[in-house]
């Protein structure tokens, strides 16, 4: 065969993939539907449609001169006609069989090269019984012309001469790019639209100036054209006079340019609109060019629960919802691995087997559900639910402590929601066993990282006994998003939009210290804040503190873990294009990728998923940040403090710590005399114990607020009690610190000192 004979086949070979991509879905399709045991009048119908699935796989691999494929195929049909003539029976080591060779058909086509001999792989047999048999048939037409139309018509589509064209996803993406590199120029314009408009302004207040000086003007060329007696003399007056006709000149001059400007400003209005409009309409359609339905990587999905279940000696259905609601490709290929993770933790975690459904009243065959919705916007939501055993909570809290993420006090405190959220931390499973299925605590952690990389957000519901659902909020398309703009440390950076929970201005009141970290009350509970700049390790700026007029604040995160992170500045929110990192940047912490704003400066995209990480770390080390703040102890001014403590050794430690810090501190054993010396005397801080007779330590606070002499005493409670409830209610009465004694640090002490006095 010549090379023009070999380029010709390998067009063929493209167009034959294609087709028998088609071929093997019907024929899968149709063998899961046939294990199910569908009413007796169905049956035929499910058997006549894989039998031509399979003859037509046959007759287009002979035509492409693909042996093994076609061998394969052979098989399947000799099966699936012994199925018609109810010869053989439909048994599930037969179903087994079948399965096999379409993963061996999947296999051949995937080889580089095609085999020259058929080659069946290690597929279980049919018993005697059921192995079908051949008969010979007669074809009306030889078997190349019987595959023909197939493979006519498919390369017809190919070639365009029918209603598509088949191009290749390579190409597309390229126009994609094209066309998203058009937002550049419509923030451009916007940009162009913006700086006319500040020399707009500039010329208003050149006429407002104007306005006020020209009585001058007027009445002073009024002295050079007709001078009173002994006022100007004429030689003197000439100077004057070109003064004056300059101005007249100037002021000429520049109404023409303002006009001209007013003119220019309403034409880059009009274009601004019209390349706006004709870079979203271009940069719509393009997106739709890559937009594909769910169906295209679920395929697979059924039969993979399939197998899972038999490997198991379970039994589930799977029903795939919204199966044509389109998705970014690119988005749809990053999400295939996340969502093949929740269906192997359905079947291995969720779902029971037959005999232990049967045991709580439930069918004895599973069911679990693979649903995709519309949601407002540019957002789909991925929901994977299933009717198994639930989360066992008390399992997750087991191996949230043994792997170290949480105390065991916390989380017995935690509740059941945010024990639910612990799934998505990494190494955290309540598998007894590692298995090659489950066991090592990953799955559910990629299927987290996978969805905020992207953008997106996690979820999960379950009721112990009844069921799991996840959910997973993700934008249609990826190529473009909101983003929000903020300051910190003099570089401008975006966050996404759709992984911000609430903006806010934190004013130094709302910044409390619970365990010598700063915090904010957000959602009924402390959330740990912390400066960006000191995230991403930045040099701090001069305006990196609390005024008195606050500080603007981002909260990310979700349900189970937010952070406050305080910026220099918000500047607002608009249209993003992503611009990804390439070598040898291609991988940087707390970055995702960066973008080019209208005025030409590059910003980084924020990885929200890192800065969490990093929060962690950065959380507790952060400087002072309140204003005046002193940057080391000597610098901070003597206060009059009163510590109340009943334990002897407790008191001296912390006069000691406080007395050496320049500090003058009293003394009090317990609750009610600390109250009585705060009433008679005069304090700028109250350090107190919380467990004391007679008055504990939330109590004094709560008097503390209560009293309106001491209302606005900054308190400081010291405790063994370092419970959240605890905490909380230590917040809740009053308290602007809350330090915890098994983890005392002076210095932390002696920051929140310096902090509130």
């Amino acid at each position: 065969m010549n090379t023009l004979d070999d380029d010709f086949l390998e067009h063929l070979r493209s167009i034959f993939k294609v087709e028998a991509a088609e071929h093997l879905q019907a024929i899968a399709a149709g063998l899961l539907e046939l294990e199910k045991a569908p009413a007796p009048a169905e049956q035929p119908l499910v058997v006549e449609t894989v039998f031509r699935a399979a003859h037509s796989l046959k007759g287009a691999a002979r035509a492409v001169n693909l042996g093994e494929i076609e061998s394969l195929c052979q098989s399947l049909e000799d099966t699936f006609a012994a199925w018609k003539r109810k010869e053989v029976s439909r048994s599930p080591i037969a179903f087994d069989a079948l399965h096999s060779r379409l993963d061996a058909i999947t296999a051949a086509m995937s080889a580089p090269k095609p085999a020259r001999q058929p080659h069946l792989g290690t597929a279980p047999e049919w018993p005697p019984s059921e192995r079908p048999v051949r008969h010979p048939q007669v074809a009306s037409q030889p078997a190349f012309a019987q595959s023909l139309p197939q493979s006519a018509g498919t390369a017809e589509k190919g070639l365009g001469l029918g209603e598509s064209v088949r191009i290749s996803v390579a190409r597309l993406d390229a126009r994609l790019v094209e066309a998203e590199e058009m937002l550049a120029v419509k923030l451009i314009s916007g940009q162009r639209v913006t700086d006319l408009g500040q020399l707009a302004r500039r010329f208003e207040a050149w006429r407002q100036e104007w306005a006020a000086v020209e009585p001058h003007a007027r009445a002073l060329r009024q002295q050079v054209d007709r001078p009173a007696p002994g006022r100007i003399a004429q030689p003197a007056a000439a100077p004057w006079a070109r003064l004056l006709d300059f101005l007249d000149w100037n002021h000429e001059q520049l109404r023409w340019v303002e006009n001209q400007m007013a003119a220019l400003t309403r034409s880059a209005e009009q274009d601004r609109y019209a390349v706006g409009k004709l870079v979203d309409d271009l940069m719509d359609g393009s997106k739709k060019l890559l937009l594909l339905p769910l169906e295209t990587i679920c395929a697979s999905f059924p039969k993979l629960v399939r197998e899972l279940c038999r490997d198991q000696g379970k039994e589930a259905d799977l029903h795939i919802l919204g199966e044509h609601v389109e998705i970014d490709k690119r988005i749809l290929e990053q999400m295939k691995d996340p969502l093949i993770h929740l269906l192997r933790n359905s079947v291995d975690h969720g779902i029971e087997t037959s005999a232990e459904r049967a045991r709580r009243g439930k069918p004895a065959r599973a069911t679990i559900k693979l649903e995709v919705t519309q949601l407002s916007g540019n957002m789909v939501r991925l929901t994977v639910s299933d009717d198994g055993a639930g989360i066992n909570t008390g399992r997750v809290r087991a191996a949230a402590v043994k792997r170290g993420l949480v105390s065991p006090e916390d989380a017995a405190a935690l509740g059941e929601l945010e024990t639910q959220a612990l799934i998505f931390r990494s190494e955290v499973s309540t598998s007894p066993i590692v298995t090659q299925l489950s066991g090592r605590g990953l799955g559910l952690a990629i299927v987290w990282e996978k969805a905020t990389k992207l953008g997106g957000s996690v979820s999960v519901e379950s009721e112990e006994g009844a069921g799991t659902t996840f959910r997973i909020d993700l934008p249609a398309t990826r190529a473009t998003f909101r983003g929000i703009l903020v300051e910190a440390a003099g570089r401008v950076l975006v966050v996404p939009t759709t992984q911000v929970e609430r903006v806010i201005r934190a004013r130094p009141d709302d910044i409390q210290t619970v365990e010598g970290r700063e915090t904010l009350a957000f959602g009924g509970r402390a959330v740990a804040l912390v400066w960006l700049a000191d995230v991403l390790e930045l040099p701090s700026s001069e305006c990196s503190e609390v005024a008195a007029t606050g500080v603007p604040v981002i909260i990310l995160g979700d349900r189970d873990r937010w952070v406050a992170f305080a910026v220099d500045k918000v500047r607002g929110e608009q249209e993003i294009l992503v611009k990804p990192l390439v070598k040898p940047l291609s991988r940087v912490r707390n970055v995702a990728a960066v973008t080019v704003l209208g005025g030409g400066e590059v910003a980084p995209i924020l990885d929200v998923a890192d800065l969490l990480k990093s929060a962690q770390r950065a959380a507790g080390a952060a400087r002072p940040r309140t204003a005046g703040a002193a940057s080391t102890p000597a610098e901070s001014k003597a206060a009059s403090i009163l510590v109340a403590e009943d334990s002897i050794t407790s008191r001296l430690l912390l006069k000691g710590i406080l007395e050496s810090a320049g500090h003058n501190v009293r003394i009090a054993v317990d609750g009610m005399e600390a109250f009585g010396l705060l009433r008679a005397g005069s304090f700028d801080l109250l350090v107190s114990d919380v467990e004391m007779p007679r008055l504990n330590g939330f109590d004094l606070t709560a008097r503390i607020r209560a009293d309106k002499k001491l209302a606005e005493l900054p308190v400081v409670l010291v405790t063994a009690l370092e419970s959240r409830e605890d905490r909380e209610r230590g917040i809740d009465a009053g308290a602007n610190a809350y330090l915890v004694k098994s983890s005392f640090d002076q210095s932390n002490l002696l920051e929140a000192v310096r902090r509130l006095v």
